[in-house]
């Protein structure tokens, strides 16, 4: 399918490793032009190169902790007039209600929802403008269903769900696509992280902790970031124009609900 991207400039927050970089890559694949951003420079480095080998494509990495105003200047300086945005950002650690305290939360928001919402002020306009823009923000499947451990999480990423809500039928006239992806279990870092917790606690192996999650998820599986990345790239083309303000769940159906 002709995603009718190519040219584009898109934005990818947190994508020298996981979902971020399953999203850069099917954007790069689709012929859109990517900057890349990720705190670490090695890591950055090495994602980017790997794109620019396969995707004749510009790619820009840009290494910079995207959820402080100076890491945000130095991306957004960088990245230019961006027609499509991705927001990400790793997941507050988890833990139980007596262990989070206002600097926790404080710092949940900061990552999980005052930093997509600053990137979309900063980009809107300029897709307002030129009267086309697609954003997908990466949120978490505990939006439609909260994880008890992920009590940060459950809460900045719903208030980004609420901003969304709005906002994206605020912009929807002028061309602009707001979209959120709702990610379950992928086989990244952070699952691998999640799954050394249960391990440790429950004194398992971590395959042993990993086969026990995949035995609750329909799909019998992890998802890949390739797979969720196809998605991403889907809900940034022209195809998409009649999406506005969803959450789109790629969770292999462990979200048990209806609606």
């Amino acid at each position: 399918m002709e995603l009718g991207i190519a040219g584009k400039r898109a934005l990818i927050c947190a994508s020298s490793k996981g979902l971020g970089l399953g999203c850069a890559r099917a954007l790069a694949e689709a012929g859109a032009n990517i900057v890349m951003n990720a705190r670490g420079e090695e890591a950055l480095a090495l994602a980017a190169e790997g794109i620019r080998s396969t995707c004749e494509v510009e790619v820009t990495a840009v290494a910079a902790d995207i959820t402080t105003e100076e890491g945000r200047a130095q991306v957004l300086q960088a990245a230019g007039d961006v027609d499509i945005l991705v927001t990400n950002a790793g997941g507050p650690p988890p833990g139980v209600w007596s262990d989070w305290d206002r600097e926790g939360f404080i710092a949940a928001l900061d990552a999980n929802m005052l930093t997509p919402i600053a990137l979309m002020k900063a980009l809107l306009p300029g897709m307002i403008d030129r009267g086309w823009g697609r954003v997908v923000n990466i949120t978490s499947q505990s939006v439609k269903a909260p994880i008890a451990a992920l009590g940060l999480s459950n809460s900045a990423r719903a208030g980004l769900t609420g901003y969304v809500a709005g906002t994206s039928r605020q912009v929807a006239p002028y061309g602009v696509v707001i979209n959120n992806m709702l990610p379950g279990i992928h086989a990244t870092d952070r699952a691998v992280a999640l799954d050394t917790g249960v391990a440790q606690q429950e004194e398992l192996t971590l395959e042993q902790a990993r086969a026990r999650r995949e035995q609750s998820i329909p799909a019998g599986r992890y998802g890949t970031p390739e797979e969720f990345g196809a998605m991403c790239a889907f809900l940034c083309s022209q195809h998409a124009g009649f999406i506005i303000g969803q959450n789109i769940l790629l969770d292999g159906g462990a979200t048990n609900a209806t609606l």
